[in-house]
């Protein structure tokens, strides 16, 4: 039986499959695209985009509260997106690329971003607001009692838990006997009704509120004098624990000269732009700034502070060091071991195996804490148990033997179960063969074993050395970054860079948060390039041995 062919390039069809090629009848095809929707898989659709727009919901308040339009359509376009994404048969690859791709923004991208732009700014304690919030806050801190304040009976309050809920004021005014709630965004008035005034004005209950006993007042005593509510006249202040007064400021701004002046001394803090500071004539500044553009100061502050340069090249050093030494020893020990366990004629491989994976079975932080105190000079195991007397953390080289053995024990377990995983890969015939040839067991290992591990564990070894670059946990619950110089109390011979930047940014000084930021880039970029240029002498490596 023949076929009509209608011209040049026209195929046999057949009217019950699908195009040339797909091996599928058309109903398969058609079955494959569109399966039926079970039950369960339509209920947890709907949970979870129910979800989603609860969530979208939830966060479009604030948003709008805060007049923040973009983000409140970037929120709406986001998603809209999602809902038609899941609520069609089409786009299937969509379906599971979307929510990792989310959640890498959400997570990777955003703060790492987030720190880069902090990197340029003054951000830190004294510098988290606008310029008007650190107005309102030094007119607020000077804030003093003068003759003829009005004062109030005050009760102490909180909305949350009495020792760790913020704070509020609760004050009967004498005149009209109105009782107002306030903390630091101001004072606003109660209902008569939801409130329980003793005689003589002070508030015994209120709704929405927990007043606090004299015991938890006395315990919050110094948060409760700190407190300051903004008034119309000034601000309310306590004195003591059952009375508040409405004080004075004797610091205010004046627009005028874009200055701050106190009103008993006359003195004026002019505005720096640049710096977000009021500064005097005479290179005082206010405590309470504002946050500002600083360009790259923080980056050269670094370079360019003697008093910071210096000490980190040091440290820069040293944390290669601890890097190289932590994950080079760590791999040697737990390949060797692994080795031993490998061989045919061990015996007992299992209960060794797991004797010696107990170490990272335990919780690093608590080693830590225990290695700390076998350290010790006076009661330490070590010491005692070889009669020694060696100060370990009071000497450079000691305390830096100490914390790369302590991440030694605590870090070759891990190299041991890898390797003993690369090495199971490894066909025998291959060390076989080379002991045929004559080679002794060093040089198989050598030209055979060793080159085939290094190709299967060189990404693990590159991750370990950028996780033990940024070892905080390991130096801060030992050594803290001890022993330190007599004339730098802040950078210690076992710091590490990010132990470093710990201290400079939130140390004696308060918060330094654009300071940090600028110092958390320069630690990416040299673990990004360390790692970069790693993972190409991988690749050649294994291209060698492919």
């Amino acid at each position: 039986m023949s076929t009509k062919l209608s011209g040049p390039g026209s195929v046999r069809r057949n009217p019950g499959r699908g195009p040339a090629g797909s091996g599928l009848p058309r109903t398969a095809r058609n079955a494959r695209h569109h399966a039926p929707v079970t039950a369960t898989g339509l209920a947890v659709k709907v949970v979870l985009l129910g979800l989603v727009a609860g969530i979208a919901i939830w966060a479009a308040f604030p948003l709008v509260e805060a007049e923040k339009w973009a983000g409140l359509a970037l929120l709406a376009v986001t998603t809209a997106g999602l809902c038609y994404l899941y609520l069609t048969r089409r786009h299937i690859p969509a379906k599971y690329l979307v929510p990792g791709t989310l959640f890498l923004i959400a997570f990777q991208i955003v703060p790492v971003l987030y720190t880069a732009s902090t990197a340029f700014t003054n951000f830190g304690d004294g510098h988290r607001g606008s310029k008007d919030d650190a107005i309102v806050a030094i007119q607020t801190a000077s804030v003093k009692q003068v003759p003829g304040s009005a004062e109030y009976a005050l009760s102490v309050a909180t909305a949350g838990d009495p020792a760790t809920g913020p704070l509020i004021f609760l004050v009967t005014d004498p005149r009209t006997g109105a009782v107002s709630a306030g903390d630091g965004e101001g004072l606003r008035q109660l209902d008569a009704a939801d409130v329980t005034v003793a005689p003589g004005g002070k508030v015994t209950a209120a709704d929405g509120y927990t007043v606090l006993n004299f015991g938890q007042a006395s315990a919050r005593s110094q948060e409760i004098t700190d407190l300051v509510v903004p008034t119309a006249g000034g601000a309310l202040r306590s004195s003591g624990l059952s009375r508040a007064y409405e004080g004075k400021a004797i610091r205010a701004y004046d627009a005028g000269c874009d200055c701050v002046k106190d009103n008993e001394t006359g003195k004026t803090w002019s505005a720096d732009e640049a710096t977000g500071s009021f500064v005097a004539a005479d290179g005082e500044r206010l405590a309470q700034g504002w946050k500002v553009n600083v360009g790259l100061s923080n980056f050269t502050r670094v370079l360019t502070d003697e008093n910071i340069s210096g000490p980190f090249l040091g440290t820069l050093l040293w944390n290669f060091a601890f890097a190289l030494g932590s994950t080079g020893g760590t791999f040697i020990l737990g390949m060797f071991i692994a080795l031993a366990l490998h061989s045919p004629r061990m015996r007992g491989t299992n209960l060794y195996r797991v004797l010696l994976i107990l170490p990272y079975a335990m919780p690093s932080f608590a080693m830590l804490l225990v290695w700390r105190d076998m350290f010790n000079t006076d009661f330490g195991l070590i010491n005692n148990l070889f009669g020694l007397s060696i100060d370990w953390f009071g000497h450079d080289w000691s305390a830096r033997f100490a914390v790369i053995l302590v991440q030694l024990w605590l870090g070759y377990p891990y190299m041991f179960l890898v390797a003993t995983g690369a090495l199971q890969a490894i066909p025998r015939e291959l060390t076989e063969a080379t002991s045929v040839d004559g080679a002794s067991p060093w040089q198989s290992f050598r030209a055979v074993t060793l080159p085939l591990l290094l190709v299967a564990l060189s990404p693990l070894l590159i991750s370990s050395f950028a996780y033990n670059f940024n070892n905080f946990n390991a130096i801060y619950l030992t050594t803290e970054g001890a022993p330190f110089p007599a004339d730098n109390p802040t950078n210690g011979a076992t710091d590490l860079l990010i132990t470093y930047t710990y201290r400079l940014a939130f140390g004696a000084q308060g918060a330094e948060f654009g300071f940090a930021a600028a110092i958390s880039l320069f630690i990416f970029t040299i673990v990004a390039v360390v790692s970069a240029v790693s993972f190409r002498s991988t690749r050649k490596q294994e291209e060698v041995y492919s």
